[in-house]
């Protein structure tokens, strides 16, 4: 799955980590504010990495958890889905605002080739994925889409309600749908 080839997406070991990823921001996600430390424990177990001063705004959803690095200080607030089927990786002092949705996992564009039946009839979906990174000092506006493989760059500001098809350059305004760079910034 990370090495972007087809995977089956129920394959027994993928369910494991997917039960698992719910369970834990199920429960993360039913904490009150006040209850830091549970919180802090739980993103732990949750992600493959979390700096130091990371906030997440419940509820939080993701697939598998395990496959998401956030750097130190990032703010990811309420409502945010992150399709990890491949590696999210998110630099130090981001923002993410409400509604974004981080996506790795793909399909083919045709559905003869995107849908697989056995000899039984039951139909499969080929799926594979590629990462996403997220650079440092990156603010992301509410609502906003990144598809799979694209590479934010430092200090880029994306605006609310984009969908992001396409490497973004550092230092860089861009926003809609498509999201197309506007300035340096």
């Amino acid at each position: 799955m990370l090495s972007g080839y087809h995977y089956n997406s129920r394959d027994s070991e993928l369910l494991a980590m997917y039960h698992k990823a719910r369970r834990l921001f199920h429960q993360y996600n039913r904490l009150e504010s006040t209850e830091i430390e549970k919180r802090e424990v739980l993103l732990n177990q949750l992600f493959k990495f979390k700096g130091e001063r990371v906030w997440i705004e419940p509820p939080f959803y993701c697939d598998y958890g395990e496959n998401i690095s956030i750097g130190e200080g990032t703010f990811i607030n309420a409502n945010c889905f992150f399709l990890d089927n491949n590696t999210i990786t998110i630099g130090k002092n981001g923002l993410i605002a409400p509604f974004v949705q981080i996506y790795t996992a793909k399909h083919p564009l045709k559905a003869s080739e995107r849908i697989i039946k056995d000899d039984s009839g039951t139909a499969r979906y080929l799926t594979n994925t590629s990462p996403v990174n997220i650079g440092e000092n990156v603010w992301i506006g509410g609502n906003t889409v990144i598809m799979p493989g694209v590479n934010i760059g430092d200090n880029v500001t994306i605006g609310a309600g984009s969908v992001v098809t396409k490497d973004i350059a550092d230092n860089t305004l861009a926003y809609g749908n498509p999201c197309k760079a506007i300035k340096q910034i």
